[in-house]
């Protein structure tokens, strides 16, 4: 049994065989198969998963909620994230890219850094 990854380590490692299925045969591997058929398909995935996620939301009250309510948010929030790691794989964006400007984001308004934007 493979120990589980630090928390902090998970992205990181998902990243890398990310990248490592770009090689991989689309018949053995779902991510390679995504690759195969190319950005659109990836960004058809990424609007369901993100219909998926609305979904989830919408059935969680903002308080509370079932423990299964809060399980499908998570799940789909992660199917989400999964498909939006492989455009950015796709694109041969590294992972250090997002990282990046998510901590340029850091101690910054989101009123401010919306402003600072171009038009």
């Amino acid at each position: 049994m493979s120990a589980t990854p630090a928390p902090d380590e998970v992205l990181a490692q998902l990243f890398a065989v990310l990248e490592q299925r770009k090689d991989a045969d689309p018949k053995q591997s779902y991510v390679a198969g995504l690759y195969a058929k190319g950005v659109d398909a990836i960004l058809k995935k990424i609007g369901e998963e993100a219909g998926e996620t609305l979904i989830a939301a919408k059935n969680l009250p903002r308080s509370g909620g079932a423990p299964a309510e809060r399980e499908a948010l998570v799940h789909e929030v992660a199917d989400l994230w999964f498909h939006t790691l492989v455009l950015l794989a796709a694109y041969d964006l590294p992972l250090s890219a997002l990282s990046a400007e998510l901590a340029r984001r850091m101690g910054r308004s989101g009123l401010e850094e919306k402003a600072s934007r171009p038009q």
